[in-house]
């Protein structure tokens, strides 16, 4: 199966300047490198209406299948997008998740406020801006059955919190920019710390659930999109976490938090590229780990690239891309104190494989992956196969 992807994916990338150059009937909906995601889509559709209630959503179902195990098949998530136009100016935008049938969360809850294109006051629950997936990662938007693994393990997607702040664009410059203060992770609950080291602030998003908030942090990003086919985006986030004792919690509880995130996509006819890179600086994780008896790493870091081919003709109805992605991200970048870096936290990881566009809103993919640490014997692999829809 590893050698079939990889002499597929070459010999139809070898053709990839001699095709034709013609208009996409996909090109506004899955290759423009302007793409929107599940919470736009929403407010675009208000934008068409005098006031009332728009709905959309999105949906996987995954078929993982790692080497020498049990397979497993899963819904791996049902959402439910709903929008209401009060007026010209003021949205409230929600997104219900179900995740593996059974669970229930609330991924996005806020009210947009739009004084101007240039100017939106924003207030609720919603997606930190970081990286290229916590924003987009509807299925018809990203390579692969899964989404990228640093996204889960340093970003960590899908990462959302309750804040308020301020977005808008300046098309004259090609800048669009986000700024909005949210309530932190929470680092230690009732003596329990809730960080490790194998995947970092993971265990540590409050999702807007009874959120614990002694102090905010600042979260924002610029995106660039001045030249054509290419986005870049600049991200930051600064803080420290909680502990749910507040002012009783004893010294090491909390931590400080820096993470700078930077990205691009580009897009050229039929070939397109993703890159990502996200640094966290943790501090005072030297007296965090002997408090909670935890691992944290005191740098997180990591990096992924990705380029994808679509091998039909740009005039037709469908779009078949083939796909390559390496990953290299490490947890245990750099540690403090006393504690030792564990080499099972540095991950590499190729995934290659197709998405098949059967319609804009409608995919079906497949890919392998290989993935290991720098223990030795620790390459394991993994075929993935999975159905998406947008709508």
């Amino acid at each position: 199966m590893k050698t079939f992807f990889l002499r597929l994916f070459f010999l139809i990338s070898i053709n990839l300047f001699g095709q034709e150059n013609e208009k996409s009937p996909f090109l506004d909906s899955i290759s423009n490198i302007y793409s929107i995601n599940g919470s736009q889509r929403i407010k675009n559709n208000l934008e068409r209406i005098d006031q009332g209630i728009t709905i959309g959503g999105y949906g996987e179902i995954t078929y993982n299948q790692p080497k020498s195990k049990n397979g497993e098949l899963d819904v791996q998530r049902l959402v439910l997008l709903f929008g209401y136009k009060f007026d010209d100016r003021v949205q409230f935008i929600t997104e219900i998740e179900f995740e593996h049938v059974k669970e229930v969360y609330v991924e996005q809850a806020f009210v947009n406020y739009s004084i101007s294109r240039n100017l939106n006051i924003k207030g609720g629950l919603m997606l930190i801006p970081m990286g290229i997936t916590n924003e987009y990662h509807e299925p018809t938007t990203f390579n692969g059955v899964e989404r990228p693994s640093m996204d889960g393990k340093i970003i960590p997607t899908t990462w959302r919190e309750i804040g308020l702040g301020a977005s808008g664009r300046i098309d004259d410059i090609g800048v669009k920019y986000q700024a909005y203060l949210f309530n932190g992770f929470l680092s230690h609950d009732g003596s329990v710390g809730k960080l490790k080291g194998t995947d970092g602030l993971r265990g540590g998003r409050q999702k807007g659930a009874k959120s614990s908030v002694d102090k905010f942090n600042l979260s924002a990003k610029i995106d660039f999109y001045n030249i054509p086919g290419l986005k870049l985006g600049l991200a930051g986030y600064f803080g420290r976490t909680q502990a749910s004792e507040g002012s009783e919690a004893p010294i090491g509880s909390d931590i400080g938090v820096s993470m700078i995130g930077i990205d691009g996509r580009y897009n050229l006819s039929k070939f397109s590229m993703k890159a990502q890179y996200i640094n966290a600086k943790l501090s005072d994780t030297e007296l965090y780990n002997p408090l909670t008896g935890k691992d944290l790493g005191s740098t997180l870091n990591g990096y992924y690239f990705e380029t994808s081919y679509n091998v039909l003709s740009l005039s037709a109805r469908q779009k078949l891309d083939l796909f390559i992605r390496y990953e290299d991200f490490d947890t245990h970048a750099e540690v403090s104190g006393s504690l030792s870096r564990n080499p099972g936290y540095h991950r590499k990881e190729f995934t290659y494989g197709f998405s098949y566009h059967i319609a804009p809103g409608a995919v079906f993919k497949i890919d392998y992956q290989n993935k290991k640490t720098d223990n030795l014997n620790s390459s394991i692999s993994q075929f993935n196969m999975g159905l998406g829809v947008w709508f």
